[in-house]
């Protein structure tokens, strides 16, 4: 070998070449052409050349470099090539004239193997043999993998020369490739956590075979027959919508069941055919392979190029097949998979979000599975602590109400609805209603049960708070009746005796005896307006107060009134919300509760009142469910007297109910304090416990009003008198005539009806002015409002005053008179009807 590079021998020089290597290899004495007959026993054979010579072995060299399998390129000392052989001119591309003198690493080493050139280099200046697996670059730019086996030539100890071999790997690396993507398909097949992320892994197991930048699956939903993209990757598309199947390639792959390689001239023969149409961004190539369960095609993976740098081939159509065969098993299984997971799922859903407590025990009773609302039903936190409780024991109140339930579970029996009582964690009892059966299930040696578990003391409760306030409702009914009728009859009374007292000089024998029928009217009067109170019909004024404002005015009066031998205390929060209540009946409420509180303590103690704010959410109403959330202000009583039991608290709020020895307590004081509070919208309630002292709340709606004065402007006695007429509609003779007799007294001129058709006919009649109209509310036939209501249309002057015992009415709403409406509630004085007729008519100048 030398710097010359020998061209590739003649024919017949080849034939030459090739019988002096095989005679070399036999060892033989004689060499002729490669045509002559060898007669070793006639003739020898007399060679025309050494055997040994540097000819022969020039050219037996130089045809095993030839026709040598793998590429050779020899290089001189600056990595010049000097000699290549017709392989490498086959597998790069580059001929003799275009490869020799260039240098190596600019010929075909891609620019970014730099570094892996030098290393080379390294090495064979060491004299050592380099072998190893890279990439070279053809003519055509593309890259090709190639086996490398190159080692220095060295004559006389000093490297002249370097031979590289290449061998071209690019198939065996394809089909490497390939079954490496198989392999990690099938392992993202159980190791993707979903479908999305199955399919992104797909993508990217296909782009390292071929190009993929543009890539998504459709698949074909038979029960909703829609076409869905549930992977899609495209840099002009986005995602398109689930569709019916339609003329698109994909929808046309999905028809035939078949491979499509479409470039444009296919996709115009298609249209032409009638059997596509454009859909999307229009593409230079579109590749597209069917996915098949069985014969079955269920969907279709594609790729596609917009770029003339990129196009698809056979070869890539093969890759992708390839890959679909493994792809659409892969697909099936996740599909199912998936399937399976989420009908697990939804399952567990239930299981888990149900309110129910649901749960799975043996037939003795222990716990197998618990949901959240389980764990949560027994106050536990966990459900490892529930799983270790012994139900017999720690959660069943009862231990022979368990052993009954499970009784009847082991005679086959299905349970429904059966009541049992369950403790807390924390000891509190809870009523629970059961539900199940016992199943078998596969892989299980025994029968489980399966149970329902609803708690429902908190229904319970309620259902005794209904019938407690369907119970205080007939009361008040009965109560407010009664206090209705009674008014009138006492307007009467307390009217006549009002009158009988004036008339009568305190020295007459007859005055005490007047007056003691005026005082037991009087008290009479308070009790009826005790039990409208309770049933909530007592006209309350309504106004903007400040509760700590209240309770300071109140707390002199209050001291005395308790005794030396109780301690009162006040706290009140000094920036306490305002609340809309009637004054006046606010401190009627403090006063019976510290009555109620000092009754409680004959030997002394301590009455604490506070105030606060509060703000009362869902978790806040779980004893007590009736009560709105929102803001309140709080208004608390507390004593540390001899307290209640649970059977008393229920009916402490029941009219003339009493624990106080007879004669000691009318039993109005506290359901006086119901009534008004709930006729004012808020809630009172008791804790107490016997021996423990009481405690009540009263909790009142929050406002952000500004505080109103309260308090009427009264009219002096002498104002009272006037001259203007009035007409006075009653149906209650007695109260009319009192009415009556009490106007004509103070100088008025009264014209009287039993009802609004009377009254009608009087105006009719009448020819002079009517100033004012007094007259009953509820009446039979035509009512109080819609005779003021034709007077005012004919006579738009006239004053009018009403007058009522009963406040639910046409004038009042919820205990509240109509703003600007003049109103006396029966039963009055007759100073007040006289001061109110002269306030509502105004002044007399």
């Amino acid at each position: 070998m030398g710097d010359n590079i020998t061209q590739p021998a003649k024919s017949a020089e080849l034939s030459r070449a090739k019988f002096l290597r095989e005679a070399l290899q036999r060892r033989t004495l004689a060499l002729s052409s490669p045509t002559a007959t060898l007669t070793a026993a006639t003739e020898p054979i007399t060679p025309t050349f050494a055997i040994d010579s540097a000819e022969v072995h020039r050219a037996y060299l130089e045809q095993v470099v030839e026709c040598a399998p793998e590429a050779i390129s020899i290089l001189d000392s600056e990595y010049r090539i000097t000699r290549l052989n017709g392989e490498f001119t086959r597998i790069f591309g580059f001929g003799p004239e275009e490869a020799l003198g260039q240098r190596i690493d600019s010929l075909i080493v891609p620019p970014d193997r730099s570094a892996e050139t030098c290393w080379i280099a390294e090495l064979l200046v060491k004299g050592q043999k380099v072998v190893l697996e890279t990439k070279r670059q053809r003519k055509d730019g593309t890259l090709l993998d190639v086996f490398i086996s190159t080692a220095p030539i060295v004559i006389d100890g000093k490297q002249v020369a370097m031979c590289v071999l290449y061998r071209d790997i690019s198939e065996q690396k394809r089909a490497e490739a390939l079954h490496s993507a198989l392999y990690r398909i099938t392992q993202r097949t159980s190791t993707a956590e979903n479908l999305q992320q199955f399919y992104s892994a797909v993508h990217g197991i296909v782009g390292e075979l071929m190009y993929a930048r543009n890539f998504y699956i459709a698949v074909y939903e038979p029960l909703t027959q829609l076409l869905s993209f549930p992977y899609f990757e495209d840099e002009n598309d986005s995602r398109p919508a689930p569709k019916k199947l339609g003329q698109g390639l994909t929808d046309y792959v999905l028809r035939t069941g078949e491979p499509l390689l479409c470039n444009p001239d296919v996709f115009d023969s298609l249209v032409k055919r009638g059997e596509v149409e454009l859909i999307g961004a229009p593409s230079l190539d579109w590749l597209g392979v069917p996915l098949k369960a069985g014969n079955n095609t269920f969907g279709v993976v594609v790729v596609q190029s917009y770029s003339g740098n990129v196009r698809f081939g056979e070869k890539e159509k093969e890759i992708l097949q390839f890959v679909s065969q493994q792809l659409a098993s892969a697909i099936e299984y996740k599909r199912n998979e998936e399937a399976l997971r989420r009908s697990e799922a939804r399952y567990r859903s239930l299981v888990q979000s149900a309110v129910y407590g649901i749960y799975r025990c043996s037939l003795e009773g222990r716990f197998f599975d618990v949901n959240p609302a389980l764990i949560a039903m027994l106050g536990y936190d966990s459900p490892e602590e529930v799983l270790a409780l012994d139900p017999k024991w720690n959660v069943f109140v009862d231990s022979g109400e368990q052993a009954k339930v499970m009784a009847e579970f082991q005679r086959g029996a299905r349970l429904d609805n059966v009541e049992v009582r369950w403790k807390r964690k924390d000891g509190s009892a809870i009523t629970v209603r059961l539900s199940g059966q016992a199943v078998s299930n596969p892989g299980e040696t025994a029968e489980v049960l399966e149970l329902i578990a609803e708690d429902i003391t908190e229904r319970r409760v309620l259902e005794n708070q209904f019938r407690q306030a369907q119970k205080m409702e007939a009361v008040g009914r009965l109560a407010g009746g009664v206090a209705h009728d009674f008014n009138n009859l006492l307007m009467v009374i307390s009217g006549y005796a009002e009158v009988l007292l004036e008339q009568t000089r305190k020295g007459n024998p007859l005055y005490p005896k007047i007056d003691a029928i005026h005082q037991a009217a009087d008290r009479a009067t308070t009790l009826t307006r005790q039990l409208l109170a309770f049933s909530r019909k007592q006209l309350l004024e309504l106004k903007v107060v400040d509760l700590n404002i209240i309770i300071e005015d109140m707390e002199r009066l209050l001291r005395p009134l308790i005794g030396e031998n109780i301690e009162l205390q006040t706290q009140l929060v000094p920036d306490l919300g305002r609340t809309r209540a009637d004054a006046g009946q606010i401190e009627q409420v403090v006063m019976n509760l510290v009555v109620n509180s000092k009754d409680a303590m004959p030997k002394g103690g301590r009455i604490k009142i506070q105030t606060a704010n509060a703000r009362l959410n869902n978790e806040d109403r779980r004893e007590y469910s009736y009560i709105q959330p929102g803001p309140y202000v709080v208004l608390s009583v507390s004593d540390t007297g001899e307290g209640m039991d649970k059977e008393t608290q229920l009916r402490i709020f029941e009219p003339f109910f009493t624990t106080k020895e007879k004669g000691k307590g009318t039993g109005l004081g506290l359901s006086t304090v119901y009534g008004i509070i709930k006729q004012s919208g808020g809630y009172v309630l008791v804790e107490s416990e016997p021996r423990q002292g009481t405690t009540f709340r009263i909790y009142l709606p929050r406002v952000e009003d500004a505080l109103e004065t309260t308090g009427p402007v009264g009219v002096s006695r002498s104002q009272a008198n006037g001259s203007e007429t009035v007409l006075l509609v009653e149906d209650e003779e007695s109260v009319r005539q009192l009415v009556r007799e009490t106007l004509e007294s103070k100088g008025y001129k009264v014209l009287e009806a039993d009802n609004g058709e009377a009254a009608l006919q009087i105006v009719s009649n009448h020819s002079g002015k009517i100033n004012m109209l007094i007259t009953d509310v509820v009446m039979p036939g035509m009512s109080g409002r819609e005779l003021s209501a034709r007077l005012c249309a004919s006579c738009p002057q006239i004053k009018v005053l009403y007058l009522s015992g009963y406040t639910e009415d046409a004038i009042v709403h919820e205990g509240v008179v109509d703003p600007d409406t003049a109103f006396l509630q029966k039963p009055f004085t007759l100073q007040m009807l006289s001061r109110k007729v002269r306030e509502v008519l105004g002044d007399r100048g």
